[in-house]
């Protein structure tokens, strides 16, 4: 079977294998939208490309560790673990030793869309109440529940105090379970 027809589960459980072809294929698959992910969570191209490309290392080397659908997640999901795992590593590094920006980085206005796909997906009310929330709420909301983030992984992400994030969390849901009631 050539590496184009087969699923990236399959793809994943080759590059474990050290198929370079099936690697490539996987790169060249999902590259382009886990990009647009990481850019969505931070702004600097340049720590994004850097992300990208520990990710990408980090597949090759751990591919084997992908337990597939028996464990309950898909490729996909996987990837983007590891991703927002490399990005919260990246900004403890960047915390760590600060840098000075050349200029300001224009914020996008753009819905995610993760926003889009959610709201389409979990019906009108639900889509109605996410995009109702406050930015500031949705931003916790997505860094936790879709990316599956920790308080303190989330903390960082977004640089934020921890407790924050959890008072973010409380209030998003609390608005979303009053706005569905």
């Amino acid at each position: 079977m050539k590496v184009t027809e087969l699923d990236e589960g399959q793809l994943l459980r080759r590059v474990a294998r050290a198929d370079r072809a099936a690697f490539d294929e996987l790169y060249r698959r999902t590259s382009p939208w886990l990009a647009v992910r990481l850019r969505r969570r931070c702004s600097d191209d340049g720590m994004v490309a850097e992300v990208l490309q520990d990710t990408y290392l980090a597949v090759w080397r751990a591919a084997g560790t992908f337990t597939g659908l028996q464990g309950g997640g898909s490729a996909a999901g996987w990837l983007w673990t590891v991703a927002a795992h490399r990005l919260v590593d990246a900004m403890r590094r960047r915390a760590r030793h600060p840098e000075v920006p050349a200029e300001e980085i224009p914020v996008r206005h753009a819905p995610a869309a993760e926003d889009e796909a959610l709201a389409g997906s979990l019906g009108d009310e639900v889509g109605v109440a996410l995009s109702e929330l406050a930015p500031e709420l949705r931003e916790v909301l997505h860094a936790m529940v879709l990316d599956g983030l920790t308080v303190r992984e989330t903390s960082i992400l977004l640089g934020l105090p921890e407790g924050t994030v959890k008072s973010r969390a409380r209030r998003a849901r609390s608005v979303l379970r009053e706005a569905l009631s």
